[in-house]
């Protein structure tokens, strides 16, 4: 399917929204891919839970992606490395749509997110040392309203409201819920009668 297919609909919204970027030298940058590819006639998210043998967010639910090295040309450089690293998926296999928001966390990273597409059927080589299991969740079951709550939290003295997302026993919350929130966001507010999500549709 030509221009109406899923990933390039998703393409034109990406583009429509230009992603805001966070500039704050005291935050180390980080790159992130949020990774969609249609299995059993639905398009997933990967998402990972991370080992208990990385430095940071251990246990945690993630997206494939880490931190800046001084070798990257940039971050999406940054996010398709780590995306090998982690998960054995080559950078050329990776079909770039565009960008969301920058996101900076409580552990003082700033968070660039690309989002992408990849062929399906995939063969993940996780890393054992990084990646504890590999997670992959129906776009349409993080659509779903029943999935999502608000976390209130005080932060500096004020009301602060945090998505999270609830799936198959595992809680996704803190950046990676932030990013997932934005980019979800983004879909059901799309301005295009022939995107599949506003009825529940999703095909190629």
């Amino acid at each position: 399917m030509a221009g109406n297919s899923v990933p390039e609909l998703i393409r034109r919204i990406l583009t429509d929204n230009p992603h805001k970027t966070v500039s704050d030298p005291s935050l180390t940058p980080a790159g992130v891919t949020l990774l969609l590819y249609l299995k059993d006639g639905r398009y997933c998210v990967l998402l990972q839970k991370r080992s208990d043998q990385v430095e940071h967010h251990k246990g945690e639910i993630s997206f494939p992606g880490g931190m800046k090295d001084e070798s990257d040309v940039d971050l999406q450089h940054t996010a398709l490395r780590e995306a090998h690293e982690e998960m054995g998926i080559l950078p050329d296999h990776v079909d770039v749509l565009g960008q969301v928001d920058d996101v900076s966390t409580v552990s003082n990273f700033v968070v660039s997110t690309f989002v992408g597409t990849i062929p399906y059927p995939y063969e993940f080589h996780t890393s054992a040392v990084e990646v504890a299991e590999v997670l992959e969740i129906p776009l349409v079951n993080l659509m779903d309203k029943a999935n999502r709550r608000d976390e209130v939290r005080i932060v500096n003295g004020k009301l602060d409201y945090a998505p999270v997302f609830a799936h198959e026993g595992h809680i996704i919350f803190g950046a990676t819920a932030k990013i997932l929130d934005q980019f979800l966001a983004l879909l059901e507010n799309a301005q295009c009668k022939e995107a599949p999500w506003l009825n529940n549709r999703l095909p190629k």
